[in-house]
């Protein structure tokens, strides 16, 4: 299930929008490599956010197998710059435009309803909240955690409280039959973050990689709740 648009006209150019698609993809190709081993090894691990490591519940010198022949070394001193650095890092192609395509389709409305300045700041404000949620799951977790998703949650959880009766069109396919469902965007962003909620409950406990359940979880609690105090009242 993917939303291919929505049926939401916005009126200012999204220039943060826009500046968040060209900052991960530039990310993506010149930090990380566009994929390759090595580069996309070191980025995750030097600027990649750690949970065990951020909190020093992680010996020195303790390794994280990557793949490959390849492993994260724990540093002695905590990264804080982590806490930002890791919202524009990416595992794979598909991650970084998964997470892009999300951006695009919703990102623009909530910048309009706020503005470039304060949609700026609000997408990292969820960021960080999304990172907290996460951390508090897993805290002695030496597994790097990357991605955008946690802050592009928190638009998902201002464009539905924002716009929850706007339709947004989806592309379902069950294994060779494909269709467009139209549906109200409080259904699909819903069932999304319920998925969330579920996932992020079976992984409790878990101590190994995968998909940071609980950052979506907050990132989208962040933006539903901040989306009051940024809104434009006009």
């Amino acid at each position: 299930m993917i939303p291919i648009r929505d049926d939401n006209p916005h009126f200012l150019t999204p220039y943060v929008t826009y500046a968040l698609v060209a900052a991960n993809v530039l990310v993506w190709l010149g930090v990380q490599g566009g994929g390759a081993g090595l580069p996309l090894a070191q980025s995750v691990c030097t600027l990649g956010l750690v949970p065990g490591e951020l909190l020093g519940r992680l010996p020195p010198g303790f390794g994280v197998p990557l793949g490959q022949g390849l492993s994260c070394v724990v540093d002695q001193a905590p990264n804080p710059y982590t806490l930002l650095s890791h919202m524009f890092l990416h595992g794979s192609w598909m991650h970084l435009l998964g997470n892009l395509w999300f951006l695009w389709i919703f990102g623009n409305n909530v910048e309009d309803s706020m503005g470039h300045v304060r949609f700026a700041v609000f997408y990292v404000l969820c960021g960080l909240v999304a990172a907290a949620f996460q951390i508090a799951s897993q805290p002695d977790s030496g597994v790097p955690m990357v991605g955008a998703s946690g802050a592009i949650g928190g638009i998902m959880g201002a464009y539905v409280v924002l716009y929850p009766w706007v339709n947004v069109h989806l592309l379902v396919w069950v294994f060779f039959y494909v269709t467009v469902f139209v549906v109200p965007a409080v259904w699909m962003l819903g069932y999304w973050f319920l998925m969330q909620m579920v996932s992020g409950l079976v992984s409790v406990g878990g101590q190994g990689g995968g998909v940071a359940f609980w950052a979506h979880v907050g990132g989208f609690v962040a933006g539903a709740a901040l989306i009051f105090l940024f809104r434009d009242s006009r």
